[in-house]
């Protein structure tokens, strides 16, 4: 007989009172319904306390409620991990929009399948007053079914290393990691959790959209938008993804006896570095660039950890 799994959700809230009570309610409305929710609060000055608070007083489940001074957002989405005691944790945004089912599909896929350490999953991209845009998460990640195959064929961190693609709005993992994830880098809590997973578990990328991931021009990540590199320096691109790798590399090896991985992955660590750091110290003549460009090249690095050609030329001619 499967022992029932105890299921927790970890809310980050900063300033939410126009959308965190949709949801809250949308987490109410779960067909399999959470063991407990946690909401850490990053000092808000509007309504969100009063919301929650009254959430709070009818909610089918236990509802724990954190202040604290102002931290940030990953810092936030920390102090709510570390306080969830169920079995697996859901990661959940303050403006986004849960659809009945997924605790529920989520909480089978670690029921079916026990070797799973994380679960992300698609979603439908709307607006402010959710209305859909047109497209979906994974298609503004470039998260192709190619891509897809890998990561339900083991080879996770192939694709993670080469993009993010998993999004924490969209994100649950077993609480037997959370050591190893905590503390987290201060930008992409998400890739963090994906990566180091995906490195030493098994990750499941479900292609059902989940939630209703909502766009209203104050996200604090969001969907990728054309063109937001164009006022950056290589450095501010590529600076920050060398010391997630970086970083990433140290805990897997600070952790290597409960979290073992073999040499071949911390090789492919050693090697998307590489390439990152060539490619946050491209000069800005564009004819000095051309002999790191081509060491990367024939190195292969562009064809597995980028796009290849596309971005060879990109680093040329940016």
């Amino acid at each position: 007989m499967t022992t029932p799994l105890s299921l927790s959700v970890a809310l980050a809230s900063y300033n939410g009172e126009r959308y965190i009570g949709e949801q809250l309610d949308s987490i109410a409305r779960q067909t399999r319904l959470p063991d407990e929710l946690v909401i850490c609060d990053d000092a808000s000055t509007d309504s969100t306390e009063v919301i929650v608070r009254e959430f709070a007083r009818r909610a089918p489940f236990a509802v724990r409620f954190l202040q604290h001074e102002r931290m940030g957002s990953t810092r936030n989405f920390e102090l709510a991990i570390a306080e969830c005691r169920g079995d697996i944790i859901f990661l959940c945004d303050q403006d986004d929009v849960w659809y009945p089912d997924k605790v529920k599909t989520i909480e089978a896929v670690f029921i079916d399948r026990p070797e799973t350490g994380a679960v992300f999953t698609d979603a439908d991209v709307v607006d402010e007053n959710l209305q859909p845009l047109g497209s979906r998460l994974w298609k503004y990640f470039r998260f192709k079914p190619k891509e897809q195959a890998q990561v339900e064929a083991g080879d996770a961190l192939s694709v993670l290393l080469r993009h993010p693609v998993a999004t924490g709005a969209t994100m649950a993992f077993r609480s037997s990691f959370r050591d190893f994830l905590l503390s987290m880098p201060p930008t992409w809590h998400d890739a963090w959790i994906a990566l180091l997973i995906g490195t030493t578990s098994h990750l499941v990328a479900l292609p059902t959209p989940l939630i209703a991931y909502r766009q209203h021009g104050h996200n604090q990540v969001g969907i990728p938008r054309p063109g937001r590199n164009r006022d950056k320096t290589v450095e501010e691109i590529y600076g920050p993804r060398v010391l997630l790798y970086e970083r990433a590399r140290a805990r897997l090896l600070e952790f290597a006896d409960r979290f073992p991985t073999d040499a071949e992955r911390i090789y492919l660590f050693n090697e998307v570095i590489k390439l990152l750091r060539a490619r946050a110290t491209l000069p800005i003549d564009r004819w000095r660039r051309l002999p790191m460009a081509l060491q990367g090249l024939i190195a292969y690095r562009y064809h597995r950890y980028a796009y290849g050609w596309g971005s060879f030329l990109k680093d040329l001619f940016r």
